[in-house]
């Protein structure tokens, strides 16, 4: 019940935080300057968290990971905001399921993590899910439409954020998931702050709308908190697919808040890629 609880909280405030990443990004705010200043209110949070835990209990190794999640989570996150300032988050959504093989495959690797049959058959639904949300596109699902920035964007993205997340267990392998989330708070602050340095020295003070930075912040930190908690019980892999609950909320709120169109097929194309995640919650 606890694990379902979280799963739920990861979800609604993964989507909500898309919305919020959207609207700041499409309002005259650098997408790199919404990254940093996101990752600095989670590094405030971060700091009173701190103080409760022997940092110098921890070896080279933990360091290791901890500085490569710190990398992996600011690229990630901020070729993310870049996808959503131009792209259509009922499509950047469902994209996201590609995430879950990437870290399989990552988590095959390193953390000696095999999924079962059943496994890699919900996996198969979820990426031939994506085909039909990809398809409602005016490109249609092709070349044309992998040359778009903001789908090479969300690729770059799901690419680095499915490493962060390897990188993450292993963090928590070695400490405790709150210790985890300091060192992600902490680590994707001090790297997204040298991402977003040029913007900051052209438009060093870019208007911001603070209630929905507030917003976003306190999503990105259920979002963070609940995953962590989320990856101390299940692997990486099938962690992400169950995450992909996420895809009709995503569609829907990208027609709500938006206006974006083709509702049925990428309903459709979510409905397919959420029977992928059935199969590995039935595994």
């Amino acid at each position: 019940m606890l694990i379902a609880i979280l799963v739920a909280t990861r979800i609604l405030s993964n989507s909500f935080a898309n919305v919020f990443q959207k609207k700041l990004a499409t309002s005259g705010v650098p997408s790199l300057q919404v990254n940093f200043r996101t990752y600095l209110g989670l590094a405030v949070i971060a700091a009173v968290m701190a103080v409760q835990y022997d940092w110098t209990a921890f070896d080279r190794y933990f360091w290791g990971f901890a500085a490569l999640t710190g990398i992996c989570g600011a690229l990630g996150n901020g070729f993310l905001v870049m996808a959503l300032r131009d792209g259509e988050l009922s499509v950047l959504g469902p994209i996201n399921a590609y995430k879950a093989v990437v870290a399989m495959l990552g988590g095959m690797l390193i953390l000696h993590e095999f999924p079962g049959i059943w496994g890699l058959a919900g996996m198969a639904l979820i990426i031939g899910g994506s085909y039909l949300v990809l398809d409602a596109t005016p490109e249609r699902f092709g070349w044309r439409l992998l040359r778009r920035r903001d789908i090479q964007f969300r690729f770059y993205a799901l690419f680095f954020t499915a490493l962060e997340a390897v990188m993450l267990k292993k963090v928590i392998e070695y400490s405790t998931p709150g210790t985890a989330f300091v060192i992600w708070c902490a680590g994707g602050a001090f790297f997204s702050f040298f991402l977003a340095l040029p913007t900051l020295r052209r438009t060093p003070s870019a208007p911001v709308n603070w209630r929905r930075l507030l917003l976003l912040i306190g999503c990105a930190a259920a979002m963070q908190l609940s995953t962590n908690y989320v990856f101390e019980h299940m692997e990486v892999s099938y962690a992400l697919s169950l995450f992909q609950l996420s895809l009709l909320l995503n569609v829907w709120l990208g027609c709500r808040f938006f206006n974006e169109k083709e509702l049925l097929k990428k309903i459709i194309g979510a409905a397919v890629m959420l029977g992928g995640s059935l199969l590995i919650i039935w595994s």
